[in-house]
């Protein structure tokens, strides 16, 4: 689910440089109150917008409103094990490099797998919304190694911009991505909206910094939910 004080903005503004309007322009065609849209860009104060607010923004920017748990996108092949319900999600033809980027240039799903509805339901994923590739590379390591699979919710696609203080001990989101045209797996940090982190947990590779219009070079394919390692001898 969305989380209003730090997904929204980012949502916004999104939609805004979509629509190439201005949050302005928006206020004045909706007749929403001055700074309605301005307010919820700058943070919008302590407590945030009211739902109220956030759905005349929705209806005015012709986003959708949603609460609740995730919704199936598409059609989803089920299956029934021993009275349990369970989904098959695709596995691509996808390297997702940890560390220089992969061209997956001839991507196709070469076979699925199965997963449990009530936990992809307990972790915030719908079965049509995710999909499967795997790992290459050292730089998520020892998070993530070579040949490791990882499940992408495709619906999260805004990291949320935070500022971290010394208090805060949550380690970044880790997020798939097409990085200038090349299919990559790292954490994203966003100290605020004009400054992109790619992160690697293998200390032997520094941050990456993306900045203004470097930013936009960087396509989300989605947030890594779920990784699984095979070991081998």
């Amino acid at each position: 689910m969305t989380s209003i004080d730090d997904d929204f903005p980012e949502m916004v503004r999104q939609r805004l440089e979509q629509l190439g309007t201005s949050p302005f322009a928006v206020e004045q065609a909706a007749g929403l109150p001055d700074d309605a849209v301005r307010n919820v860009l700058r943070g919008g104060g302590k407590s945030g917008p009211t739902l109220s607010r956030v759905r005349q923004i929705c209806d005015a920017l012709g986003l959708e409103l949603y609460i609740g748990p995730p919704r199936e996108s598409g059609p989803v092949e089920k299956i029934l094990l021993d009275g349990t319900d369970y989904a098959h999600i695709p596995l691509h033809d996808a390297m997702l490099a940890a560390g220089a980027g992969c061209d997956n240039s001839a991507e196709q799903v070469i076979d699925q797998l199965a997963f449990r509805r009530d936990w992809l339901k307990r972790i915030g994923v719908s079965a049509s919304s995710v999909r499967l590739a795997r790992v290459q590379g050292d730089s998520m390591q020892p998070t993530m190694w070579p040949g490791d699979m990882i499940l992408i919710d495709t619906q999260r696609k805004v990291p949320a911009i935070r500022t971290k203080d010394g208090k805060d001990q949550r380690r970044s989101p880790i997020y798939a991505m097409i990085d200038n045209g090349e299919a990559r797996v790292k954490r994203i940090e966003r100290p605020s909206a004009e400054l992109m982190m790619l992160i690697s947990d293998n200390p032997d590779y520094a941050p990456e910094v993306r900045q203004g219009g470097d930013i936009q070079a960087v396509q989300i394919i989605g947030k890594v939910v779920w990784w699984g390692h095979t070991a081998k001898e």
